[in-house]
């Protein structure tokens, strides 16, 4: 039976889960995640920027490509995205023959088998047809230099799909030739319609299962934006649904998924975590207090709270920068260095490898020695502002860089600090109002900041502020 005979889609996918083995059963169906293939454009979720109306890889599965005839294309995007299901809609809207091969098992030999075939059929038969390459990057240079002739004469379409970049995977003569897509994670939103859809659609759960509210969420958060990853789930949280039924008990019509069939299936706990709410709010609280209090452990728990909830690493990192300078400060001056580093590495890297990242910039900060001076510092002098405290810029401190400055008698008097001992000038730098009394930076003795409150004492005297 193929994949495109209706009846596995019907009576077939109708049968309830578990039934497989019973007397007069149909035989085992397949994955819900492969049932669940969108036959249409219609039936995709996500993607709508790249299958919008008149974009490239909208008129290729429309066959609308022109008076030159398809280009090929590279579909490039992580797990899930659908990019086997375009494939297969390249193939069929526009009735083309349809070959799917694997890099992992494929050679030179089965490229050439498909073109001689492709040959065939479309001199026998004026079919065209489509070649689905899945994880090109993993062929060589002289593998993917067997694909240019075919796709240079156009006797295939070739759709390549890889998940790593095609600028670093794909040779440039290829990428030359084909149309590149790059495909998105789907939005949490576009994965609870999927699972939504598999529920109730008669080739999915056909209406004999309830998805609760809290199952689902849970679900599309595991998911990650990886449409078939959620459809597995989805039909283990059913299959433990039907053993958790008591011997002898009837099965109801509709047999509830829950959210605790849903941890069960995919053995992981649900995190009681609000992304929009106050749970937000409060891990990140716990974890910022945590490493300020260098407790390590209880922050590495509220940081894979976090990570584990599907947090944004990116919010998370610039927390940890934020804590750095804040609570840390010059106390251990390095801290900062290594949160801006992993600031940036989280940007360039993602999940799950970002959890790594965070993790060291989490355990610097929790065991930096502390201090908030800088913070206290800084907060201070702008309430003297706000207060209306500070006068004029004293005239000796003012710009003399300008015509008729010298006339205003600025920067007279100023003493270059370089021309001193020790590079300090002994001369009024506050405004009038605040010299003499102000003591805005208080550094502690803890950690290289002890150092640092030391020279600051001497400067304090060198300065007349003593």
């Amino acid at each position: 039976m193929s994949r495109d005979d209706p009846d596995l889609f019907g009576a077939a996918a109708r049968a309830r889960p578990g039934t497989a083995g019973e007397p007069g059963a149909h035989a085992p169906l397949p994955p819900l995640a492969a049932r669940m293939r969108p036959r249409s454009i219609d039936e995709v979720r996500g993607q709508g920027d790249v299958l919008r109306p008149g974009s490239p890889l909208r008129r290729l599965i429309e066959g609308s490509g022109g008076a030159a005839g398809p280009i090929s294309a590279i579909l490039w995007g992580p797990p899930g995205t659908g990019k086997t299901t375009l494939a297969h809609l390249v193939a069929t809207a526009a009735d083309r023959e349809f070959v799917q091969l694997s890099a992992v098992t494929a050679g030179v030999k089965d490229v050439r088998t498909v073109m001689e075939q492709a040959n065939r059929a479309r001199d026998m038969y004026g079919r065209q047809t489509v070649l689905f390459l899945d994880e090109i990057h993993r062929f060589t240079k002289a593998q993917q230099d067997a694909l240019l002739p075919g796709v240079e004469n156009r006797q295939v379409v070739l759709v390549a799909a890889t998940t790593e970049n095609p600028s670093f995977s794909v040779i440039a003569p290829l990428l030359s030739r084909s149309m590149l897509v790059n495909l998105v994670p789907l939005t949490d939103d576009e994965v609870a319609d999927v699972l939504t859809a598999a529920v109730t659609d008669e080739r999915g759960l056909d209406a004999a299962y309830r998805l609760h509210d809290d199952g689902r969420d849970h679900l599309v958060r595991l998911a990650a934006g990886d449409a078939r990853r959620a459809l597995t789930f989805l039909e283990a949280a059913a299959g433990v649904a039907e053993d958790a039924l008591a011997p002898g008990t009837a099965r109801p019509e509709v047999l509830p998924i829950t959210l605790a069939h849903c941890e069960q299936a995919v053995a992981r706990a649900a995190v009681r975590y609000d992304r929009t709410g106050d749970q937000h709010y409060d891990v990140a609280s716990a974890l910022i207090k945590s490493m300020r209090g260098s407790d390590v452990d209880a922050a590495l728990h509220y940081l894979a709270r976090m990570l584990e909830a599907g947090e944004d690493p990116r919010f998370i990192a610039r927390r940890v920068v934020i804590a750095a300078s804040e609570d840390i400060g010059l106390a251990d001056p390095s801290a900062l260095q290594t949160a801006v580093a992993a600031m940036h590495a989280v940007a360039q890297i993602g999940m799950p490898e970002a959890r790594i990242i965070l993790a060291q910039a989490v355990v610097h900060n929790a065991l930096a020695p502390k201090s908030n001076a800088a913070y206290t510092g800084i907060n201070d002098a702008i309430a003297d502002v706000r207060a209306g405290k500070g006068g004029p810029v004293p005239v000796h401190l003012r710009g003399s860089g300008y015509a008729g400055a010298a006339r205003l008698g600025h920067g007279k008097g100023y003493v270059y600090a370089h021309d001193e001992a020790d590079a300090v000038a002994a001369q009024q730098y506050l405004p009038d109002d605040l010299h003499g009394s102000t003591d805005y930076y208080r550094p502690t003795d803890r950690g290289f900041e002890g150092r640092l409150q030391e020279r600051w004492t001497w400067l304090k005297g060198r300065l007349g502020r003593g």
